[in-house]
């Protein structure tokens, strides 16, 4: 099933334009964006082909992560859904996901896009479950995988990087029983 977008109360979640290079690879550039797991910010050609591989994924598939923007359409990184084909000993599954620019980190749009990801993967997209995985050492999007109501699945390792990975699930029947202050951002009451 093809979105072209979902609206938070915060976020606007589209679709991609290869328009959107510049502004993502402004974002992508800060180290903190791709600390985990390359230490390091992303160089211009390398965000090119994320932004081509996305493309290609929402033409092909109907859907992928999507271009996160704020209501007043700053693009400030990704929120979404893809099969995480990296990680084979947990598929066939789709994975949530999201990396935002720094300055917009604490104020739980992490959160809220991937919440309303996870509806649309288990509401529109019929998906029986959905994984989230991060480095252990990731606590910041741990963190956010609890507040979604996921729970911890396994901890393995990258099958070619070798670095240790914490894998959390959460199941459609758990995501409908979840707390329903998971798109509250933190230090502000459920709505």
């Amino acid at each position: 099933m093809t979105v072209d977008s979902l609206a938070t109360e915060r976020l606007r979640l589209r679709r991609w334009r290869i328009e959107d290079l510049d502004d993502l690879s402004a974002v992508f550039a800060h180290p903190e964006v791709w600390w985990f797991p390359f230490g390091r910010g992303w160089s211009v050609e390398e965000t090119e082909r994320f932004l081509r591989r996305r493309l290609e994924e929402q033409d092909a598939r109907g859907w992928t992560q999507w271009a996160a923007e704020t209501r007043d359409e700053r693009l400030i990184g990704y929120v979404g859904l893809s099969p995480p084909m990296f990680l084979p000993e947990v598929m066939p599954t789709v994975e949530v996901g999201w990396r935002l620019d720094p300055s917009y980190w604490g104020q739980g749009l992490a959160t809220e896009g991937a919440s309303a990801a996870l509806a649309h993967g288990f509401d529109d997209l019929g998906l029986p479950e959905i994984v989230s995985i991060c480095q252990p050492d990731n606590t910041r999007s741990e963190r956010v995988m609890k507040r979604l109501g996921m729970h911890l699945d396994r901890d393995t390792c990258h099958p070619t990087l070798g670095i240790p990975l914490r894998v959390y699930r959460i199941s459609r029947a758990g995501w409908l029983t979840a707390p329903p202050d998971r798109t509250a951002p933190p230090g502000h009451p459920p709505h």
